[in-house]
């Protein structure tokens, strides 16, 4: 386990959850419950750690590997909010392959 892998998908993670705070509140007009937003944000974190703790691989299989591990960690979210949010859960998709992608730049890979 590569140490530093795990803590920048941690960094990535927590501030894509951010990211993704931002576009739901705007989306919904800012009704959503704190609890909410929290478990939106604890998702994209969860997906961070989880991308992390792979090893790293070539770009091409590396981005296919996040857009599943993105799709399958927004799932439990989807599912525990009885499928109300399906843009956040495909929004995963892309938010694991940037995963991905900024853990292949902080890597040094070329």
């Amino acid at each position: 386990m590569n140490k530093r892998r795990v803590v920048s998908g941690l960094v990535i993670g927590a501030i894509l959850g951010v990211v993704c705070i931002v576009g739901a509140t705007i989306r919904t007009n800012g009704d959503l419950l704190n609890g909410y937003l929290f478990a939106f944000w604890y998702n994209r974190l969860l997906m961070g750690l989880v991308i992390g703790l792979f090893p790293a691989w070539p770009m091409k299989k590396a981005l296919l590997r996040g857009a599943v591990i993105g799709l399958l960690v927004s799932f439990a979210f989807y599912s525990a909010t009885n499928y109300q949010d399906l843009m956040g859960f495909l929004v995963g998709l892309g938010y694991g392959m940037i995963i991905e992608y900024s853990l292949y730049k902080v890597e040094g890979k070329e």
